[in-house]
């Protein structure tokens, strides 16, 4: 039990500021009702209810490559999927299918490039059901071919990283935030952010020491133009902090912060989709980056709010969430439908 204290303690703090701030949250923005109703699904639901898990959209199909599905703050191998689903967007038969297997992780990141999704770090617990913790950060990458269902080794991690996101900005891979579990409790928060270029030879580059230490964040892509948006700072707690990364110029500089409270930022997630990026937040806030830039839009979201979920474009106009949890409910299996407009 000793061994689960450094991780649980700043865990039921945070939990406890959530309870505290969730119903002024949802008050500051406008919601759709998102209830389920009887035959009203546009797409089906998770075969199981998942967190801090991969997500991406390569061509017509969504995928979801691992996370948790046990009880929240409770960590073991038996917690923690290996699978790799799919969802097909075009047809009219749609359903999630099985269609690989792999190392049980979460806390990774899951992108789409070309033909093939790239599947990077996490972190898996040793520990059986009921044991002490014992959670290591992974440093692999592997490559998946949807059409061959094939795995391949990639480039490691330049060092082992959970609780960070990746996006691509052009032909690259970009990685930041997140931190180095080392099975004992003890964490290293990483000051580190690198780009794998997949044009190539692949191979990772060390970019400029990002301004920042911070994992349950959200990276995604808009403009040319690496954003890392939220997640929980190794000091000062959650936090609305957007910070962005310029590849010409090879230079981070500050953006506008969310709208709404610190924890609003904490286990995002965000995409690009029609020009413009959108940011799906815990407190079931949409937020979008006005075109000029300099501050974020509220847009109906989710009336339920989830966090270490994923945001997935549909097309220009629609954005699909998938996964993640809830503070009062626990994990949500729906998946849901949000205006880009």
């Amino acid at each position: 039990m000793l061994n689960r204290l450094p991780l649980l303690v700043p865990t039921l703090l945070f939990a406890t500021q959530f309870f505290a701030t969730h119903t002024a949250l949802r008050a500051q923005t406008p919601q759709n009702d998102d209830r389920p109703k009887p035959g009203s699904a546009e797409f089906p639901d998770l075969p199981l209810g998942l967190t801090s898990f991969g997500g991406a959209r390569l061509g017509d199909d969504i995928f979801v490559y691992g996370g948790h599905k046990g009880d929240a703050h409770v960590y073991s191998m038996a917690d923690q999927s290996n699978d790799l689903w799919r969802l097909r967007l075009a047809g009219e038969k749609r359903a999630w299918t099985k269609m690989s297997s792999g190392p049980r992780l979460q806390g990774l990141a899951l992108v789409a490039f070309d033909k093939y999704l790239y599947r990077l770090g996490g972190f898996t617990a040793r520990n059986k059901k009921g044991d002490e913790h014992d959670l290591w950060s992974q440093s692999g990458v592997a490559r998946f071919d949807p059409v061959a269902k094939t795995w391949t080794k990639m480039p490691p991690l330049p060092e082992p990283r959970s609780s960070f996101d990746a996006a691509v900005v052009g032909d690259a891979i970009y990685v930041a935030g997140g931190w180095q579990m080392q099975g004992d409790g003890e964490s290293v928060w990483h000051k580190t952010a690198y780009r794998l270029n997949l044009k190539g030879e692949p191979k990772w580059e060390t970019l400029p020491e990002p301004p920042f230490q911070r994992r349950a964040l959200a990276l995604a892509a808009h403009g040319g133009r690496l954003y890392a948006i939220g997640g929980m700072q190794q000091k000062g707690g959650p936090t609305t902090r957007v910070d962005i990364f310029d590849p010409q110029a090879k230079k981070w500089s500050q953006g506008p912060a969310l709208r709404g409270e610190p924890l609003t930022g904490f286990g995002s997630s965000s995409f690009a989709t029609g020009g413009r990026l959108y940011v799906s937040a815990v407190d079931g806030s949409l937020q979008r980056l006005s075109k000029d830039g300099r501050s974020w839009e509220s847009l109906k979201g989710l009336k339920t709010g989830r966090f270490f979920h994923r945001m997935l474009p549909l097309d220009e106009r629609r954005l699909l969430v998938v996964g993640g949890a809830n503070m009062s409910i626990g994990k949500v299996v729906e998946t849901k439908v949000l205006a880009a407009d």
